[in-house]
């Protein structure tokens, strides 16, 4: 009997750890900006319809100040953000960069 409690007691530590990390490695994944077809790329989600909006109007603010306008789009609570460099032929660059940086800090 000992030998099945321990046996039991290793593969839920064993379970519960690899949840863990499978968990946090998702998370980071879903929470960085990701750089794909030359656009930076990030979802935000939020409580309700009027937070999204709230969001949108502090990143407006933001991108107005850098005189750097991000693509996006808001459904409901979501709100999908594409940046890149119009001027320096559609690729990512330091001004994109530093706009996800700023635009982190404001959730």
């Amino acid at each position: 009997m000992t030998n099945v409690f321990y046996f039991r007691l290793n593969f839920w530590i064993y379970f519960k750890t690899i949840t863990f990390i499978l968990t946090f490695f998702n998370e980071i994944s879903i929470t960085m900006w990701r750089e794909k077809d030359n656009k930076l790329y990030k979802a935000f989600t939020f409580k309700d319809f009027s937070d999204a909006f709230s969001f949108m109007c502090r990143v407006a603010l933001l991108a107005e100040k850098s005189n750097h306008h991000p693509t996006w789009t808001n459904t409901w609570n979501k709100v999908e953000i594409w940046l890149n460099t119009h001027d320096a032929g559609d690729i990512v660059t330091d001004k994109d960069r530093k706009l996800a940086e700023g635009i982190d800090k404001l959730v």
